[in-house]
C-alpha cells in the first residue's frame, strides 16, 4: 500500500542549489561581518574563524545565501506512458528566478503538492525566506508561515524514509544507491557548488547537477510509493533554462 496515497501526477518535484551571497567574507561590509560572526558562532565553535567558515556554510543559511538554481519536474502521460518533464530556473539575478518560479507555481501548479528531499527542513523554507527578502509575493504553496508541521502538505522523501525516526538523516545519494536508481558519475558534489559558481563561473554545470538530483528525487518517490520506475527515454528535459 502506498505511504501517502497521493497521485504522482499531482506532485511537483523540486531541488534547489544555493551559494553564499558574496564570494568571500571580506566582501561583506562590517555590519554584516558582525552579524555573520554572531549567527555562526555556535555552529563553528572557537577553532574556525568567521572568515574561514563563511564559504563553508553561508550558502545554506537563507539570511546569508542566495538561490542560483531551482529545478522542477512533474509526471504526465503520453500515449499511455508515464513521462517526467524537467525544467530549471537559474541565473545570477535571484529575484528574477524566484519571481519566475513563483509565477509557475501560482499559474500552473496550484493544485499540486510540492516534494523535495529534506525539503521541509531546507528547500521550502529557504525559498520562502529568499522570496520575502527579494520582495517576491509568496505563492500559496509556499505561504506556510505560522502553520503547524502537520498542517503543511508538502511531501518530503527523507521524512517518508524516516518512518517516525526523528534523528535519522539519509541522503538522496544513499537512497538512490539503495533503490538502484541510476545516478551519473560525472556529477559535481554538493560541496563543490560554491566553487563552481564563484570561481569556475560554470552555471550550466550546476543546472545539470540540480536537474539530475530532481530526476533522482522523482524516481525515489515512485520507488517509495511502489509506483514503478521511469526509463531514461521517458525523461524530457527542457533544452534551455530561464
Amino acid at each position: 500500500m502506498p505511504l501517502y496515497q497521493t497521485d504522482p501526477e499531482k506532485i511537483l518535484f523540486i531541488d534547489i542549489e544555493t551559494v553564499s551571497r558574496y564570494h568571500s567574507f571580506e566582501e561583506m561590509d562590517e555590519d554584516w561581518q558582525i552579524l555573520w560572526d554572531e549567527k555562526s558562532r555556535y555552529a563553528r565553535g572557537e577553532e574556525i574563524s568567521p572568515a574561514e567558515f563563511y564559504p563553508q556554510r553561508a550558502g545554506i543559511m537563507a539570511e546569508f545565501g542566495k538561490v542560483i538554481c531551482i529545478s522542477c519536474a512533474f509526471l504526465t502521460r503520453q500515449a499511455g506512458r508515464r513521462q517526467l518533464r524537467v525544467r530549471s530556473f537559474a541565473g545570477n539575478d535571484e529575484r528574477k528566478l524566484l519571481a519566475d518560479f513563483a509565477e509557475l507555481l501560482d499559474q500552473h501548479f496550484r493544485q499540486h503538492l510540492l516534494c523535495a528531499h529534506n525539503g521541509k527542513e531546507f528547500d521550502f523554507p529557504y525559498l520562502s525566506r529568499r522570496m520575502l527578502i527579494n520582495g517576491v509575493k509568496l505563492p500559496p504553496a509556499l505561504n506556510t508561515s505560522g502553520s503547524k508541521p502537520w498542517e503543511i502538505p508538502h511531501l518530503d522523501t527523507m521524512e517518508m524514509w524516516k518512518f517516525g525516526d526523528r534523528k535519522n538523516y539519509t541522503s538522496l545519494k544513499l537512497l538512490s544507491a539503495l533503490f538502484d536508481i541510476p545516478t551519473p558519475k560525472d556529477d559535481i558534489d554538493g560541496s563543490m557548488v560554491g566553487k563552481v559558481y564563484w570561481v569556475d563561473k560554470d552555471l550550466p554545470r550546476i543546472v545539470a547537477y540540480c536537474q539530475k538530483d530532481t530526476i533522482s528525487l522523482a524516481r525515489l518517490y515512485l520507488k517509495l510509493e511502489m509506483e514503478g520506475d521511469l526509463s531514461d527515454e521517458d525523461i524530457i528535459i527542457a533544452d534551455k533554462y530561464v
